[in-house]
């Protein structure tokens, strides 16, 4: 992470609440059990504001993406307190009804655009493809509004692209393509689910850029799912740190940078080098083990065999988020300071065994 990854955004004021997420749970059929892939996520979204979901691989942060969007897989099960965009129940919703707000006020930017994108449809199509479900517009205005949105996301000649096909640009072009096509409608919320994961640096610092502009342009929130720390120290004016399918810290960026409390998000934070802060061909961090399976019944913390503060309580108790100062809470059994001098005295000997 270079020193630009390590300024935080702040903003002192909330604006209005654009998705709220309580008690997400996701369960998914398997011929091994039911798989728990989503287990009481909670957290919300305003306007104007970037919220990240950063977790390892496996942790629940796309499932939770996928759930908001009414995109999970056949067989999956979505329950929840609650779960409203714009103050509207997405829970109660026909499949009809989520076609008509997904594009619309409430968009998505995929992982890999060529999965995105159709193959035998030119730009143009897809670009204009939400304004004629979404609004009543003739063709020649929605290409010039396609046109317009493609130079705004910084792509050249963007006339003549309109009738190119996906394999005929390069990655960086195609993530901004993808990205028009989630901002054709002018969206509220939108969900950006790992979009810089298959670019090279460079590009993915244009990305970046692009996406900030466009947010304070159109006054839109972003829940950004990613497990590249570097990335939401950027971006995020809140984190929500997932393992296992839960949410085992929350709170400002500030807070979480500069007062992790739970074990995992210390870990991930000792894994990144930090200016400044890390010798040059020092050792990093690391944590040991791998993500438990979700199958079956789960008890206590899920993190405890890979946590070096674990007690032997932390395997049978049900494990309750922790409120710290009223917008930072974790999920553990220790208070904030007797978890960091635990995590001070046995991580050294964890990451020698990992």
């Amino acid at each position: 992470m270079d020193a630009s990854a390590t300024a935080v955004a702040v903003k002192p004021l909330r604006a209005q609440t654009v998705l709220e997420v309580k008690g997400l749970d996701v369960r998914l059929p398997t011929q091994s059990g039911i798989l728990h892939a989503v287990r009481g996520v909670s957290f919300d979204v305003a306007l104007g504001e970037t919220v990240c979901v950063v977790g390892e691989s496996g942790c629940g942060k796309s499932m939770t993406s996928l759930a908001i969007m009414g995109l999970l897989p056949n067989g999956a099960v979505r329950t929840a307190d609650r779960l409203a965009f714009s103050g509207k129940d997405l829970t109660g919703l026909t499949e009809r009804q989520m076609s008509d707000l997904r594009g619309d006020k409430l968009s998505m930017i995929f992982q890999e655009p060529m999965t995105t994108l159709n193959p035998v449809y030119t730009i143009g199509d897809q670009l204009t493809e939400p304004l004629f479900r979404h609004r009543r517009i003739g063709r020649q205005e929605a290409y010039e509004k396609a046109e317009a949105i493609l130079e705004r996301v910084g792509i050249s000649g963007a006339k003549r692209r309109l009738g190119q096909y996906p394999h005929q640009l390069s990655g960086g072009l195609r993530q901004r393509v993808v990205i028009a096509m989630a901002l054709m409608c002018e969206p509220q919320l939108v969900i950006a689910d790992e979009p810089t994961t298959a670019l090279d640096v460079t590009i993915q610092a244009q990305i970046l850029h692009l996406l900030k502009q466009l947010q304070r342009e159109f006054g839109m929130g972003m829940l950004f799912i990613t497990h590249d720390l570097g990335l939401v120290a950027r971006l995020a004016d809140r984190v929500v740190v997932m393992y296992a399918g839960q949410v085992v810290e929350s709170g400002p960026a500030k807070d979480i940078f500069e007062r992790p409390v739970h074990p995992y998000t210390q870990g991930l934070l000792r894994c990144i080098p930090i200016p400044g802060r890390t010798e040059r061909g020092g050792r990093l961090g690391a944590i040991p083990g791998m993500v438990p399976s979700l199958i079956g019944g789960i008890e206590g913390c899920s993190f405890r065999s890979r946590c070096p503060a674990a007690l032997p309580r932390c395997a049978n108790e049900t494990i309750e988020l922790q409120d710290l100062n009223g917008s930072h809470s974790y999920r553990c059994v220790l208070d904030a300071a007797a978890g960091n001098d635990a995590w001070k005295r046995n991580a050294g000997s964890m990451e020698k065994t990992a």
